[in-house]
């Protein structure tokens, strides 16, 4: 029978009445002629309840034990659904990462899915079981030690198992109905997209839309998954959410498809560094050992060997990044003569794979800011995609006005 994988977020999941509603949507599928991949999380608020047990136990925590204790919340999401369908007569089982197995690199927290053979659970399904009930966000390593993927990590299982077992599709049912053109909560005529392009979507989780994991649609757009967004509180319609696919499965669209943005950036400047051959290296080399996550890059024109460097980096990040240079300038790395966070920035970005074939679109986005009397102080581009930083406090006008300038709220 064909599969299809469904994903459940931890909200979709948090309580037995919630637990039974998904159910429910799985059993639809199962009548529908499909064997079924349920991918679930922990219950909404489990994982942060087991990851501050660690904490107050041992802050400076064993990595290996921490992944045996925060995988356990998706543990029994499992049991539970795999119990509720067997209720609904439905033949299920629940599977731990690793009974699959889902053979994982070994980074404790932050580990990569290497493979996921298919024998045990195809072998199941032919002797009639009809739903796989997976953990998701935990695997096993190398050394037969549990491990998890990250925040977000049940949205890369889902994918991973829709492409290990060639799946029809992969649902990912969570609170919002789709992907919008932009947060409705800032934007009221924010619109819900039928149907995105990958590279689209990987663009805007980056920037900050937070409806899909980014890793998540990297594994999709690699493997072409058909990926759907969509709510698991509306009632059942096939149509429903929002379709990630192939930009040739569009069959018309907007220049620009969303506006996103990301609300605690900080701008960090690099006052007075001698500009030669290797600075570049020699500044984001030691950011990058510290785990500074850095976004836009922008040197200024050298005058009599020195330049400033400026680049951009998560608010929470800023010490790190400072700790970082200064220890490189200790160390006779780089020499520089101030560093300067502004922390009250933000980013906010224009997506479209439109934007490959029609001009203007900067210039247009430029406009709209300086009519709204709103100061760009870095700009950073790529093929389908514009983003500047702006003072934070101009953040929701600079959205509202770009949403509205590229008519976001219609329909090609």
């Amino acid at each position: 029978m064909p599969v299809l994988v469904m994903k459940f977020g931890g909200t979709s999941v948090a309580s037995l009445d919630r637990i039974r509603r998904a159910a429910k949507r799985v059993g639809r599928e199962v009548a529908n002629g499909h064997d079924v991949i349920v991918i679930v999380s922990a219950m909404s608020g489990k994982t942060n309840e087991l990851v501050g047990w660690v904490n107050e136990i041992s802050p400076l925590f064993d990595a290996r034990e921490y992944d045996a204790v925060v995988s356990s919340g998706e543990n029994v999401t499992a049991g539970l659904m795999a119990l509720t369908l067997q209720e609904m007569d439905i033949p299920a089982r629940s599977w731990q990462g690793w009974q699959v197995p889902v053979l994982t690199t070994s980074a404790h927290s932050a580990a990569r899915i290497m493979d996921i053979p298919t024998d045990n659970i195809n072998t199941k399904f032919s002797e009639g079981m009809r739903v796989a009930v997976v953990a998701g966000f935990q695997g096993i390593s190398p050394e037969n030690r549990i491990t998890t993927l990250g925040r977000g990590g049940s949205d890369t299982t889902a994918v991973a198992f829709a492409a290990a077992f060639d799946a029809e599709r992969c649902d990912i049912y969570t609170d919002v109905d789709g992907v919008y053109t932009t947060d409705p909560r800032i934007e009221s005529k924010a619109r819900k997209l039928d149907r995105i392009a990958f590279e689209e979507m990987l663009e805007l989780a980056s920037l900050g839309a937070k409806v899909l994991q980014t890793r998540s649609v990297e594994l999709a757009m690699r493997y072409k998954v058909k990926l759907r967004v969509l709510s698991s509180f509306e009632e059942y319609d096939e149509n429903a959410g929002t379709l990630v696919c192939d930009e040739e499965e569009i069959m018309e669209q907007n220049v620009v498809a969303g506006v996103a943005y990301q609300r605690d950036e900080a701008k960090m400047t690099l006052i007075s560094v001698a500009d030669r051959p290797g600075i570049a290296a020699a500044i984001f080399g030691p950011l990058s050992e510290a785990g500074v996550n850095v976004d836009m890059i922008v040197q200024n024109i050298s005058e009599e060997g020195r330049t400033d460097m400026t680049f951009s980096c998560p608010v929470e990040q800023v010490a790190r990044a400072e700790r970082a240079m200064q220890e490189a300038k200790t160390s006779g790395d780089i020499n520089f003569h101030d560093i300067v966070a502004d922390t009250d920035v933000a980013k906010v970005s224009v997506v479209g794979i439109g934007m490959r074939s029609h001009a203007g679109v900067a210039a247009k986005m430029f406009q709209v800011l300086s009519d709204e009397g709103i100061n760009i102080k870095v700009i950073t581009t790529s093929e389908i995609k514009i983003s500047v930083l702006i003072d934070r406090k101009y953040m929701e006008l600079a959205v509202q006005s770009l949403h509205d300038a590229f008519e976001l709220e219609k329909v090609a």
